[in-house]
């Protein structure tokens, strides 16, 4: 015999998380691709490198909480913590598109950690 859950959380329930991820995932692809333009790369490259993960994580999460998986809840911790990281080297250029990186993933790191 299957047992259902008794309540089922998915798209409309983590609608502001999904949405702040959704939007991370933008702006970290956007930062990445920015930092390839810059004079010096070399200097860029962890910015690069934090940028993909955090996008990656993001939309990991965005899947599991649309679906309403039982993993989403663990992701997004994950999640929130490379939006902390990705912030946190963007903050170190001063470049406009790190500064918009560092305010969507502070968003998306409080969303995480907000979900339910």
């Amino acid at each position: 015999m299957l047992f259902r859950k008794a309540f089922f959380m998915g798209y409309h329930d983590n609608k502001d998380c999904i949405e702040a991820c959704l939007q991370c995932i933008a702006i970290c692809n956007h930062c990445a691709a920015s930092c390839l333009q810059e004079g010096n790369v070399e200097m860029m490259k962890e910015c690069i490198r934090l940028d993909l993960d955090c996008a990656d994580l993001c939309d990991l999460a965005v899947k599991l909480m649309s679906r309403g998986s039982d993993q989403a809840s663990r992701v997004c911790i994950i999640c929130a913590d490379a939006c902390d990281a990705c912030a946190e080297e963007c903050a170190k250029h001063d470049t406009e598109h790190c500064r918009e990186c560092v305010a969507a993933c502070s968003r998306c790191a409080q969303a995480c950690r907000d979900m339910r």
